[in-house]
């Protein structure tokens, strides 16, 4: 009888286990765009400075923006709950109303959402700011909703018939914070034009205007009492002041770097900071004396809350949620998945794993059966911008912007050599059919073969003016191809040319360095010579690609077209035009019939490569699209964007 409860117990367990397993895996499958079969990743947390997580009332709900949707969590066990899509950009803000019932959200795609908190239907649509919506907030009874946005404004609106009511505006760049005072009679807002704004909020009357902080600030907060008001800034100061005379009362210093979010105990006894140090730190609201630093982090901390029952403490980078023990400090749990911008992809020849590059200078490797991140490869110092597969499959290698290739076995994820000798970031790298050579070009205007085995340098390929954006073998291993755009400098002409990751928004001030590139070149693989050069593009070519039987040479260009070239002869053929932005990226089918480009529009565009015909797109990525690879039997196309997700589309009908 003993053995037969153990033997029943045992089996509860395992099936407990796979359910919880499961479930784990099964929000990979959540809210996909048609077409789409599978996401990896849940996309990057909002940079914007505070209010991208928040609790529900009763706590036991955590709501997190995304460049995808907002993350429900169950705040006991970390577990996801619900995935809500419908913004078409990245979110900045959420917020639970009072009662719980509904959830908040503002976006870069200037609108606000409003849902039901228990059911995830959309409610509404708040429609009127004209940029991005930094920050909302509910009033103490539910009944108003104020929201700060880049357009310098702060706008009211009815919770019940989403109307808007009023315009607030004195500031003079954009509001990053908005909050209401505990008793609902004022609203203050703060703005990286350094100030702080006080309004009436049943009137909307300007009240007064807070200054003394030298940088943007970045949030403001009312005690629970509503006796003190709290303020961050980047000057890496928090200021303290009466809220019944508003006068400065202390200046709480501390953080090495600037101070992104602050937030009050529910008793009012505590209040935390975050900042893009890294760290969390505690203050005593009797004495403000610093109690304690919170650490672990490895990117700067955007936002911190308590949870209602005050007993624990979460805070987020843009790629991690932690939780924290507000007794005792300890970090109690991690909510991962939360990727940083996926720069490239790449197909194991096997099609069993997904290799991505990310801005966070990390490489990981997913298992496509699972959809679960296998293993995260690290040592790069800054973005990886290209990876790519050896053709037996055995090694990775990766370009960065910190100017350097390195190399990796699949098997264990050990990092093998790194090659050093450019002198600017290395956009693009490829394995000669062999697997002997390795290409790589960089933004130092050069090509480097090296020896893929030893890591040694076999020749130096120059002539390109300006940046070298892609490298590619042809699949006979005979021609090598590689892709331009200008170089750019710091100057007074501003400009938007350039792409991928590192350049997607260019400086201000950026000027063009050199008009005269924008081309392809072909060289010959074996006496490394210049044979012929390709000019077509009114603007950058961001990547080029042979088709797998040889025939076709195809380029895509900042001027959003897709060429296509005699490979044999380097004759043009045609032009394939839709896409809206600048084509990043382009792909084939591995029996060369089938094109897949990606853009800045968001979208994949599906084309027949014989007669140029348009034959699909695909819409669903919240941010540019990076990259696209068609798995080596042609069933699946992944597609990687700046809104840190990759997803799978079915493609085997096509």
């Amino acid at each position: 009888m003993k053995k037969i409860l153990i033997l029943k117990f045992c089996l509860l367990l395992i099936l407990v286990l796979f359910q919880i397993n499961a479930v784990a895996k099964d929000y990979i499958h959540w809210s996909l765009p048609d077409g789409a079969i599978a996401r990896l990743g849940k996309g990057w947390i909002s940079v914007n400075m505070a209010g991208n997580i928040a609790h529900s009332p009763n706590g036991n709900r955590l709501a997190v923006a995304s460049h995808i949707g907002i993350w429900l969590y169950d705040s006991r066990t970390g577990a996801e709950m619900s995935l809500l899509t419908g913004h078409t950009a990245a979110i900045n803000s959420v917020v639970f109303s009072p009662d719980g019932s509904t959830l908040a959200s503002g976006s870069w795609d200037y609108t606000i959402r409003l849902w039901n908190a228990l059911t995830g239907e959309h409610k509404d649509t708040l429609t009127g700011h004209t940029n991005s919506v930094n920050s909302v907030a509910f009033s103490p009874d539910g009944s108003t909703l104020a929201s700060g946005s880049w357009d310098q404004t702060v706008r009211l609106w009815d919770t019940g018939t989403g109307l808007h009511k009023k315009t607030l505006a004195a500031h003079t760049d954009a509001v990053m914070s908005v909050t209401f005072s505990p008793d609902g009679k004022t609203i203050a807002s703060g703005s990286r034009d350094h100030s702080v704004q006080l309004w009436d909020a049943q009137s909307g009357l300007h009240l007064r205007k807070l200054t003394g902080h030298a940088q943007p600030v970045t949030n403001v907060v009312f005690s629970p009492d509503g006796n003190t008001f709290a303020t961050a800034s980047w000057d890496k100061a928090i200021r303290l002041w009466d809220a019944a005379t508003w006068t400065h009362d202390r200046t709480l210093t501390g953080h090495t770097e600037g101070v992104n979010c602050l937030a009050f105990s529910p008793d009012g006894e505590m209040l935390a900071s975050a900042s893009w140090d890294e760290t969390i730190r505690l203050w005593d609201s009797q004495t403000w004396i610093h109690k304690e630093t919170l650490s672990g982090h490895t990117t700067g901390v955007l936002d911190v809350a308590f949870n209602p029952d005050g007993r624990t403490i979460v805070s987020g980078t843009f790629r991690e949620i932690r939780l924290w023990n507000t007794a005792t400090g300890a970090h109690n749990h991690t909510l991962d998945g939360h990727i940083a911008w996926v720069s490239s992809i790449a197909f194991s020849p096997d099609g069993r794993t997904i290799a991505s590059g990310h801005a966070d200078h990390a490489i990981r490797l997913w298992d496509l059966a699972s959809g679960t991140c296998k293993q995260t490869l690290t040592g790069h110092t800054r973005s990886v911008s290209d990876v790519a597969f050896s053709p037996n499959g055995k090694t990775l290698v990766s370009g960065s912007s910190d100017n350097t290739i390195r190399l990796w076995t699949t098997v264990t994820g050990e990092h093998m050599q790194t090659l050093i000798g450019h002198t600017g970031l290395v956009s693009s790298v490829a394995f000669g059919p062999d697997g002997q050579t390795l290409a790589s070009g960089s933004r130092d205007h050069t090509i480097r073969l090296w020896n893929a085995i030893t890591g040694a340098t076999k020749q130096m390929l120059t002539g390109h003016t300006g940046w070298v954006n892609s490298v590619v073998f042809s699949p006979d291993g005979g021609t090598i191809a590689s892709a331009s755009s200008v170089d750019l400098d710091s100057g007074t002409k501003s400009v938007s040319l350039a792409f991928g990751p590192y350049a997607q928004i260019l400086p201000k001030g950026s000027r063009i360095k050199s008009f005269h590139d924008n081309t392809i070149r072909l060289w010959d693989a074996t006496t490394r010579e210049h044979k012929q050069t390709l000019i077509g593009h009114a603007q950058g070519v961001n990547h080029v690609i042979f088709s797998p039987d040889g025939s076709t040479l195809v380029s895509v260009s900042g001027d959003k077209t897709i060429q296509l070239w005699d490979a044999a002869t380097g004759a043009y053929k045609q032009t394939l035009t839709g896409h809206t932005e600048l084509v990043t990226y382009v792909a084939f089918t591995p029996d060369s019939g089938t094109l897949a480009s990606a853009s800045w529009d968001k979208t994949i565009r599906l084309w027949d490569a014989a007669t140029g015909d348009h034959k699909l797109t695909f819409a669903g990525h919240t941010g540019w699209v990076d990259s696209v690879a068609f798995s080596p039997d042609g069933n699946t196309l992944a597609s990687c964007s700046e809104d840190g997700t990759i997803l799978l589309w079915d493609v085997s009908a096509e």
